[in-house]
Parts: structure tokens; sequence; C-alpha cells
């Protein structure tokens, strides 16, 4: 893995009027032509994304939107678009002209507060006309506002620092911060294994992104990494002098992994890890006991946050949906949404299974999660409600006493 996860970046939303200048914006920021720049309102016709490393930040996904007053053709699907950026963005970045605010600007303050998000106000086209005191004014409640030219380099490195600052003044400090995945359950200088297939499913040439990232943060922990197959895990296990702090395991091996270790020592999966990292992990135990009310006709959506061609037996599409058949006994209807495809309405479903979210913020994953509770749908993931249909939850859990009385 030689690039930061897209999940693991902050997302940096640009919202505002079209022809405001936010792809200008976008690229003056990135150093290089990311989105078409053009005088035409509407020329951003879906979500552009930029990865960069903006320092001291770090690792960004810029995010250009179509205008939220769009009038051509395509309007309403574009507005859709650029609506469903509040979902991911941890940051709303309000792209403005000197001395204009509208209803639209309004709009995004509104839907930015509705879902906690932080605000940035940058007035673009400076060359054109600088803002009036009294409208700074308006704005100071967001702090010192950055005024920028987004067609001028001249002082570019002050004035983008400017915006570095307002971002990080604006951000709450966990997106700052680095979170972790197993470090406060391995102690540096203790020993992590991770038990890992290689089947059909397995990428070519490299692990998945989950097992790539535990090993990541189990180094920037100063723990140590293990990784071996479910086949050769038994006999490494009586090689090794003291039992490792924890064993991780792919989610469709856990029986055997369960089996194979003693029941002193923490286990868990890949899976139920990142439920905890995304997302709310006791919520989503609590989800896996609807199954237990399933009745036959019901419907249940199993969804991946990536989008990726169907093997013979692909988790989503085909074992977990025939391992609840087997469990339940019942005729269910099981419908499948892939990446950011996530109903944004969500129908009467009796069941949500999730992926990990590897590919998702935690800031999506929790808009999925409260997206749910609105509709008082149960939602549970991959890894938890495979280890609850072959009944080692409660062993699966170990590493967080807490949860296992759900």
């Amino acid at each position: 893995m030689n690039r930061t996860p897209a999940g693991m970046r902050i997302q940096i939303g640009f919202f505002g009027r079209a022809n405001v200048g936010k792809s200008s914006l976008v690229n003056w920021i990135a150093g290089q032509q990311v989105s078409i720049v053009s005088p035409v309102p509407g020329t951003t016709t879906d979500v552009v994304e930029k990865a960069i490393e903006l320092l001291p930040l770090g690792p960004v996904t810029l995010l250009d939107t179509g205008g939220l007053d769009d009038a051509s053709v395509l309007a309403s699907k574009r507005i859709e678009r650029t609506r469903r950026v509040f979902d991911r963005a941890d940051i709303a970045v309000l792209v403005l002209e000197a001395d204009v605010w509208t209803a639209f600007e309004d709009e995004v303050v509104a839907e930015a507060a509705r879902r906690g998000l932080p605000v940035v106000p940058v007035i673009n086209k400076s060359d054109v006309r600088h803002p009036s005191g009294n409208y700074l004014a308006r704005l100071a409640v967001h702090g010192p506002v950055p005024v920028v030219s987004a067609v001028s380099f001249a002082d570019r490195d002050h004035h983008l620092a400017d915006i570095k600052e307002a971002l990080i003044r604006a951000l709450p400090p966990d997106r700052l911060q680095a979170p972790t995945l197993v470090g406060d359950l391995v102690p540096p200088g203790r020993l992590c294994v991770l038990v890992v297939p290689i089947d059909l499913q397995a990428p070519k040439g490299r692990l998945i992104l989950p097992q790539a990232q535990v090993l990541r943060d189990l180094l920037d922990s100063d723990a140590a990494g293990l990784v071996v197959k479910e086949r050769e895990y038994a006999a490494l296990l009586d090689r090794l002098r003291d039992p490792p702090a924890l064993v991780v395991c792919d989610s469709q091996v856990v029986m055997k992994v369960v089996a194979d270790t003693p029941p002193t020592v923490p286990l868990t999966t890949f899976s139920i890890l990142f439920a905890r990292f995304k997302g709310d992990l006791a919520e989503m135990v609590r989800g896996a006991r609807a199954i237990e009310r399933l009745r036959d006709g019901d419907r249940v959506l199993v969804a991946e946050a990536c989008s990726h061609h169907a093997l013979e037996d692909d988790i989503g599409r085909v074992k977990i949906p025939r391992w609840l058949r087997q469990y339940t006994g019942l005729d269910l209807r099981i419908d499948v949404a892939c990446g950011r495809d996530y109903p944004a309405d969500l129908p009467d479903y009796r069941l949500i299974i999730h992926c990990g979210g590897c590919m998702l913020t935690r800031r999506e994953m929790l808009n999925r999660l409260n997206r749910a509770g609105e509709r008082r749908t149960p939602i549970t993931n991959y890894g938890i409600c495979i280890a609850y249909l072959q009944g080692v939850l409660d062993r699966a859990l170990s590493p967080f006493p807490g949860l296992r009385e759900l």
C-alpha cells in the first residue's frame, strides 16, 4: 500500500453557486488541472475528486461539486450529486464572490449545520472585486476569511497558507489526529497475528486494504504483526514462545481460527475492527439480533462500499445470502447496493448488512448508520453477521468485553 486510503483522507467539499469559481479554486489549491474550467455555468457535471498531500493537514481529498443554483437541463441530477457530498465531507468550503450572499449560500450553511459539518468561507475572484468591510464583518463568525484569486499565482503560498489555517481551525480534533485500529488492543512490543486466506477473492500480488491498514497501524503503535494463512496458523502458534496479544482473522475463516486459538487469547476479525473504526460497533452488534426476527419475504440490503466484478463465490452477493438463508430457513428478498449507490431513502428493509467500509470515511459510515436509525432499520456488518450466523460472535468480541453482553 503506497497511498493513503481514500477513507483515511480528510474530505474537503467545495460548495457554492454555479460559476463562482469552485473548480478554479480546486485547481489552484492542487496546483494542477483537476477540473475543467469554463465561464459557462454548469461546466462541472459530476463530483470531481483529487487526492493530494496538503501539509500540514496531510492527505486530503478535494471534492469539486456542481453549483447549487444550476439551471441547466441536467440541473436536478447535478444538484443531487452535490448534496451527496455533504454525507462524505469532513468540512465544507463555501466559495463566495465579494459582497454577494444569496439564498443558495444560506442553503449550504443550513445543510452543513444539520449535519454538524464545519464551514470555511473563501472569497474568490479578488482580481475582479475586493470584499467590503461590512461583508467581512458578516462572515467574522467563521474566523478570518481567506480572500484569493484562483486565476493568479502571485503570493499563492501566502494565500494558500490562509486557507490551510482556516481549515485546521475549523476541523474537529478527531479528524486532525489519526485514529487507531488496533493500537489500543496490542501493547508496544507485543505481537498480533493476522490470519489471511489466499483464495479467489484475494487480489494478485497484494493484501486487501483492511489487512494492509492493520499492519501499518501495528507499526505506528510500536507493535509487531505476523501474517499467516489459515492452514499454517495452528502450527505457527505452537512455535511461538509467548501467546500473541491479539489474533485478527478474515471473517470467512473465523470458525477455523476460533477452533485453533486458545480461549485465553483475544480474537476478532478485520471486519469487526472496521465496525469500531468507521462506525458504531455496539449498534452493529445490536443489529445482528434482528436476524432472529426475520420472516418469509422480508427484504434485506447487502451494502458494499466498493464496486468490483463479482467472482463465483463473492462474499456479499453469494456467501452471506446463502448463509443467511441456511441459518433462518426463510425465503428472503436480498438486494445489493454497491459503491456510493446507497439508497437515499431506505425502503422497508428489515435488516442492512454493510461491508467493513474501508473505502468510506467515518463520517460517511456514521451517516449511513444514522439514516438506518431514522428508519428504525437494524444494521450490522459482514464480520459481525458471519460470526453470528456461525455461532462464534461472542468469541470474536473477546477484545471488547463491554460488548459481549449484547
